[in-house]
């Protein structure tokens, strides 16, 4: 899979980002999307293939290994990456119309098309709420379908077509365990980034407003 597009927009993000908002865009290129592709892929690259069964019924193995990962978990963490980051699009789509908007008007419409107000302020919030709410949705989700954070080293199948309760071995658990807490870990830090950034840019914008009616009362 080529990861440039998610990486061009993360880079395009990044020059519309408050602080904390490029701290959670390094937080996702180097400890996410760096991580996937240097040594995430290769660790469950052959999972499948790896995945023994005691027993070598016809069928048994593909059974097991469907019912205990419905879902690879590699597949599940890139669409888990896709998705949180896709939100960005938003502000990089209204940055964009601003900019078209002064092109077809021919003249400066805004200070800096690319400052968090107004309307841009609304779909950054917009942003952040959708990449918190994606975020714990697929950490309950992989939590629903692994029946918890956890890659044991062996697992009991008695479905069909085997012809008894088979112990099936998943290979390099440790090592898959490791990587899963800490994709867990980086997942939990960006949910805090960016509450962190939602309750900043609310109580800053607060303030703001709060200022401005102040001046006009006095006024």
């Amino acid at each position: 899979m080529s990861w440039v597009f998610l990486r061009d927009l993360l880079s395009g993000v990044n020059k519309y980002s408050t602080g904390i908002g490029r701290i959670w865009v390094a937080v996702v290129f180097l400890f996410r999307l760096l991580l996937y592709v240097a040594a995430a892929e290769n660790i469950w690259k052959h999972e499948h293939d790896e995945f023994e069964c005691n027993i070598k019924q016809p069928g048994c193995e593909n059974v097991c290994f469907d019912h205990f990962f419905p879902v690879s978990h590699i597949r599940f963490w890139a669409l888990q990456l896709i998705m949180v980051s896709t939100p960005s699009l938003l502000v990089v789509f209204h940055v964009a119309y601003r900019e078209n908007r002064e092109k077809h008007h021919n003249q400066k419409l805004y200070k800096n098309p690319g400052k968090i107000d107004g309307g841009l302020l609304c779909t950054y919030l917009i942003s952040l709420i959708l990449k918190i709410g994606l975020e714990i949705f697929f950490l309950v989700l992989f939590y629903k379908l692994y029946n918890g954070f956890k890659i044991p080293h062996l697992v009991k199948c008695d479905i069909k077509p085997c012809p008894n309760t088979v112990d099936c071995y998943i290979p390099k658990p440790t090592e898959k365990m490791i990587f899963l807490y800490f994709l867990v870990a980086t997942s939990c830090l960006c949910i805090v980034l960016n509450l962190s950034e939602l309750s900043y840019l609310m109580f800053k914008y607060s303030i703001k407003c709060y200022l401005k009616r102040h001046v006009k009362k006095q006024q």
